[in-house]
């Protein structure tokens, strides 16, 4: 399977991974920023936007092998929400290929347990498998809209995404039943250690489905990583608070961590 990988600008590669649902145009403005002084790397996740869909079912494992196939061999990665669960998985498989980490609403679990209380709860992504095959384009819908903070901006947000989903096609159901299921069923946290590339995590102050408040948490399994945590931000802090968000990645890019 030959992934659709988009390459301009000239520089260190910086190679971005989408979330659940979307494609790599969600990224559009923050691309044209980091061009100017970064080869950009944008991939399309299996089954989204114009990757072509899975001939099989997918995990992390998989996805994560799929798209190491189509990466450039030795770049800063920033993976949002699921991508960035995905860029964890290369960066503990493939170390030398990943220089830096950026995590954008991301978290080693996304579902609650009785150890790890700030994340979904995990019938509401069961409720989403189960909506997906009723009605994909309403549970999609409903999904963009937990990613928003309320608000004119959350408003102004939403309709971005809401017009970026539409772009293209809609993401393949294999595709989409197996990003979920990953949503549902990763647990990386006994993993987090060890990443020993440098890390910087941004979260939404107000985000609902990755919750500001696990950042102590995640802290707590990976000492070394910057954490910011965005205020009045939801689950898109690139595109609803977009200086502020370049700002805290074009340092972290431009630090040599020596």
């Amino acid at each position: 399977m030959r992934l659709h990988v988009q390459q301009f600008g000239s520089g260190p590669d910086v190679a971005l991974l989408h979330g659940w649902g979307l494609h790599s145009d969600v990224f559009a403005n923050l691309a044209t920023e980091l061009a100017t002084a970064y080869r950009v790397n944008l991939i399309d996740l299996p089954g989204h936007g114009r990757s072509p869909a899975p001939k099989h079912a997918q995990n992390l494992t998989t996805l994560a092998d799929t798209i190491d196939a189509f990466a450039p061999d030795h770049a800063a990665w920033l993976g949002w929400s699921l991508g960035g669960m995905i860029a964890t998985q290369l960066a503990l498989t493939a170390p030398s290929r990943v220089k830096k980490l950026i995590l954008v609403a991301s978290s080693p679990r996304f579902t609650t347990d009785a150890t790890w209380p700030c994340a979904m709860d995990p019938e509401v992504l069961s409720g989403f498998a189960q909506a997906l095959h009723e009605d994909y384009r309403g549970t999609l819908e409903r999904f963009l809209s937990l990613q928003v903070a309320p608000g004119s901006v959350g408003r102004e947000t939403l309709r971005r995404l809401r017009d970026t989903l539409l772009q293209f096609p809609p993401p393949n159901s294999q595709a989409l039943d197996d990003g979920l299921a990953i949503l549902r069923s990763t647990d990386l946290r006994a993993r987090y250690p060890a990443l020993h590339c440098p890390v910087l995590l941004i979260l939404g102050e107000r985000d609902k489905l990755v919750p500001a408040a696990a950042a102590a948490a995640i802290e707590s399994l990976l000492p070394a990583a910057r954490v910011e945590v965005i205020k009045g931000a939801g689950h898109t802090p690139f595109i609803s608070h977009p200086q502020q968000f370049l700002s805290l990645v074009m340092e972290f890019l431009e630090n040599t961590y020596e």
